[in-house]
């Protein structure tokens, strides 16, 4: 629940959570203290005791208001918010990331594919070296002091142009050492490509990889199918369990998509972590809702439950098994970067761009394809700096539904694909993203709150 615009508190997994929003401040408190703060705003002491008198008695509860006065005199409960409403974002216009796109085309045929089955609703291309290396080029010369630098090899499937992200990769190199920087790549990948020349590549160059299977064969199969037709699963787990095997302590995720035809999806997460995969993502899916495997709000209880299921089995898990990472439940409660980080999330449109087969600049790669998101291109450099200006300003104090939400500094607003994508309009959030946001939020802190026990 929550209280005021300050804190907000609940119970899960056998823990009571308090969290106090602005600070970030995370407080694991007994009974007594959780039933006195429903009334610590707008109650005195003496009225608080009156209402637990048939709980607590009266020293009971005395102590810990005092405990409550001096947590808020600490400045870890109740505190203030920053006036931060003016923050300053990335005012340099400095690059740091660029999603390649290496092949706008695919070899499978998802039914939710947000990129039209790879083609992103334009024609089937594939980058060419001329425009990969001018991409490289265009970071460096965008990226200002920073040395760390990423790019996702990205498609459709980049595998299908695979000879083009080896010449970028070796391309990249060159330029680290004539620039003083360095390169972070990582690819994404359906795996139907893979052989062992490509597996063998891949772990030696790249820091990342995102491997895309949705879980159980089954559901797999009824979403993601081959040009012909067919199912996708025996052909990808194998080579996947290759590569990885291979791989060592390297980074990876293995990546599925949840729709309402798996609405249990923790049995699709234990499916990947008993085929040997340690580093899990299962994200939900976002199309239009006439698709009939789209979530809707008649399912969103359903799959807040999932996550709290999930979030107790993944506890009695990694209690054995310290190396089993669920994406969603991997949380920071060091709030990680500044105030202005958190409240801008990703970056897309400003620290972050996707570039399409052509040298086309775009936000990110899910706004790829619609020409009034272009915002200039690799050759010729930024041409639409209001479009860039309206993604940062896009921030959670500027939305207006974001400004008393809990979960703003954890959710950084949300996606603005999705915001766009559901509404229309990068301000205003996609409604069921940040139930399941929120949900998860709860799961990560009460999952690190059992582990530390």
């Amino acid at each position: 629940m929550a209280i005021g615009e300050k804190i907000h508190k609940f119970n899960l997994n056998d823990k009571n959570i308090v969290l106090d929003i602005n600070s970030g401040a995370v407080h694991l408190v007994d009974d007594v203290v959780f039933h006195i703060l429903d009334y610590f705003e707008m109650e005195t002491l003496d009225e608080i005791i009156e209402l637990l008198k048939d709980k607590y008695d009266e020293k009971t509860v005395s102590e810990a208001y005092k405990e409550i006065k001096i947590l808020e005199k600490e400045g870890v409960l109740y505190s203030e918010e920053s006036n931060a409403v003016d923050i300053r974002y990335n005012e340099d216009n400095v690059i740091k990331a660029l999603c390649l796109h290496i092949a706008h085309d695919c070899n499978l045929r998802c039914n939710y594919c947000f990129a039209s089955q790879g083609d992103f609703k334009g024609d089937r291309s594939l980058m060419d070296l001329n425009v990969g290396k001018r991409a490289l080029e265009f970071l460096i010369e965008n990226s200002g002091n920073r040395r760390n630098l990423e790019v996702d090899f990205f498609g459709g499937e980049p595998l299908m142009n695979f000879d083009l992200v080896k010449e970028l990769v070796h391309y990249g190199r060159q330029l680290e050492k004539k620039n003083n920087k360095h390169f972070r790549f990582t690819i994404t990948t359906n795996g139907i490509l893979l052989d062992e020349d490509k597996i063998d590549f891949i772990n030696e160059h790249m820091d990342n990889v995102v491997l895309s299977l949705d879980g159980r064969k089954e559901i797999n199969d009824n979403m993601r199918k081959t040009v012909s037709g067919k199912g996708s699963y025996d052909i990808i787990l194998p080579k996947f369990k290759d590569l990885i095997k291979k791989r060592g302590d390297k980074d990876y995720y293995i990546r599925g998509t949840f729709t309402s035809y798996n609405l249990d999806f923790s049995n699709d997460a234990l499916d990947f972590y008993h085929n040997g995969f340690r580093k899990i993502s299962i994200e939900p899916v976002v199309t239009e809702p006439d698709m009939d495997y789209a979530l809707r709000e008649e399912h969103i209880g359903s799959v807040l439950e999932e996550y709290e299921k999930f979030s107790k089995e993944y506890i009695n898990i990694k209690k054995q098994d310290k190396d089993f990472l669920f994406f969603h439940f991997m949380i920071d409660l060091n709030q990680g970067p500044c105030l202005a980080k958190r409240a801008v999330g990703c970056g897309a449109g400003s620290e972050y761009m996707a570039v399409t087969p052509q040298g086309d600049l775009y936000p990110c790669h899910q706004f790829v394809g619609d020409e009034s998101f272009k915002i200039g291109d690799v050759f010729t450099g930024i041409n639409n700096e209001e479009l860039r200006e309206e993604f940062k300003r896009a921030n959670v104090f500027n939305k207006e539904e974001c400004r008393n939400c809990w979960a703003r500094f954890y959710c950084s607003g949300g996606c603005h694909a999705n915001a766009y994508n559901t509404n229309n309009d990068l301000m205003k959030p996609y409604k069921i993203g940040c139930q399941m946001e929120k949900k998860r939020i709860e799961c990560a802190i009460s999952v690190l709150a059992n582990l530390q026990d």
